[in-house]
């Protein structure tokens, strides 16, 4: 297996490219932005569990970049087999407050970024007539907190996005699906978590926040073989939170 992820240094991204090359033995071509020192770290993780990894720095919220990226994998490793688009920011604030900036990075990285892996890797996909693609929503695509519309309306277009690329793909065999974890400890949740711990364990009929490795299991299990008949579809891993 030949895996690309994006968002791969920390968090839900490296959690899943550890469990790739546990379950699959994979060979993980790890995509980040910036924090090399932790894609290295991760790069470490995975050949400790069993596969092989190479890091490449590249923001994806860039057409021309996230071309590269899936370029330079292909020419590594040879092929494509899956594409976990993790990649992802928040940047909240009320909407009547919220500066073009603010509106346009999140869009840009969370939603654009997808279409722009997708479209690199589609074509590779489609030449090899066989491909996984896991795309990282979130609970706020349905069920959207205060401040964080843009955020909101990435997770949910990344969810029509989903169903609309199955459609394309699927003639050759090639699924798309989404998931969709609610509060994960990660970093990025971190400020949330922290503010109001006691009060958002009791929405969650659970009653705890969940691990980036739980996330990690549904993926591998959506880029492994026995997820071969689901496609199009958005799966909630969020301790009922959507509930």
């Amino acid at each position: 297996m030949i895996a690309l992820i994006t968002g791969a240094s920390r968090g839900i991204g490296r959690a899943a490219a550890v469990r790739l090359a546990r379950d699959h033995q994979a060979k993980l071509f790890l995509v980040y932005r910036s924090r090399v020192e932790e894609a290295e770290a991760a790069k470490i993780a995975c050949v400790e569990a069993g596969g092989e990894a190479e890091i490449y720095a590249a923001d994806v919220s860039d057409p021309q970049a996230a071309k590269a990226a899936v370029e330079a994998c292909v020419a590594r490793f040879g092929r494509l087999d899956v594409l976990v688009n993790n990649a992802g920011i928040t940047a909240d604030g009320l909407v009547i407050q919220m500066s073009d900036e603010a509106w346009q990075d999140v869009i840009q990285t969370n939603l654009s970024g997808i279409f722009n892996t997708c479209r690199a890797a589609g074509s590779v996909m489609l030449r090899q007539k066989y491909g996984r693609v896991i795309n990282l929503s979130s609970v706020s695509g349905k069920r959207p907190n205060r401040g964080q519309a843009n955020y909101a309306a990435s997770k949910g277009g990344i969810e029509s996005f989903t169903r609309a690329f199955a459609v394309e793909m699927g003639r050759k065999g090639i699924t798309v699906n989404a998931v969709a974890p609610g509060i994960i400890e990660t970093e990025m949740s971190a400020r949330v978590r922290q503010a109001a711990e006691k009060e958002i364990k009791q929405q969650i009929p659970l009653r705890r926040f969940g691990q980036p490795e739980e996330v990690a299991a549904l993926i591998s299990f959506l880029a492994g073989p026995d997820s071969g008949y689901i496609t199009g579809q958005t799966i909630g891993i969020d301790g009922g939170i959507a509930l």
